[in-house]
């Protein structure tokens, strides 16, 4: 009895052992595949996915940590789940990806129109400023303080289209586009206060 178990002790650890080795290359080609798989879009993901990305390096990191451990049928077994997270993670960084294309596109369009007009508007302002002030006849319910007030008001707007135009400039489309807005807005008021009948 005694010597049958001597043997069989020595068989049963030759089958796990070799049952290990048949999961090694799986479970190494596994993590292999996992980290191909995320290097492919990482980039994007950083910028369109960052906490969801997280979460997927935490379970691939764990992945590799059992791998260290050779524990090679936990990676085979956790494989499919790190796999189907990765598929998910790429789907979503694909979505906010040309949704954010989507509204770039957008943005260009909108920045093409205000960036012909706002500096159209600014320059016949600036005819109108010049004009009122060499005339100094006002328009009708506006005096000295008022035209004073109405000309740091049209200095504000060239100095916020120049920071807009900046920031266009350095990419920042949709701060520089809502920026426009607001600069067209204020020019087309201020142009309703200037053209004014006289008083």
């Amino acid at each position: 009895m005694r010597s049958a178990k001597m043997f069989v002790l020595p068989a049963i650890l030759a089958l796990v052992l070799a049952a290990c080795a048949s999961q090694k290359e799986p479970a190494e080609q596994a993590v292999a595949k996992a980290d191909s798989a995320l290097a492919e879009f990482r980039a994007d993901a950083e910028k369109y996915a960052a906490d969801e990305l997280k979460d997927v390096d935490s379970a691939v990191g764990n992945l590799k940590n059992n791998l260290a451990r050779k524990d090679y049928g936990a990676v085979v077994m956790g494989a499919p789940s790190v796999s189907a997270s990765i598929a998910t993670l790429k789907e979503t960084v694909n979505q906010r990806k040309a949704d954010a294309e989507q509204m770039m596109a957008a943005a260009q369009t909108e920045w093409t129109d205000l960036s012909a007009n706002v500096p159209k508007a600014v320059e016949s302002l600036q005819a109108r400023v010049d004009q009122l002030a060499k005339s100094k006849k006002f328009p009708k319910g506006m005096d000295k303080a008022g035209f004073d007030a109405a000309k740091t008001d049209f200095e504000n707007i060239k100095n916020s289209w120049t920071q807009a135009s900046a920031e266009f400039a350095e990419g920042k489309m949709a701060e520089a586009v809502r920026k426009a807005r607001v600069i067209k807005a204020q020019a087309e008021e201020l142009a309703t206060k200037l053209e004014a009948k006289m008083s």
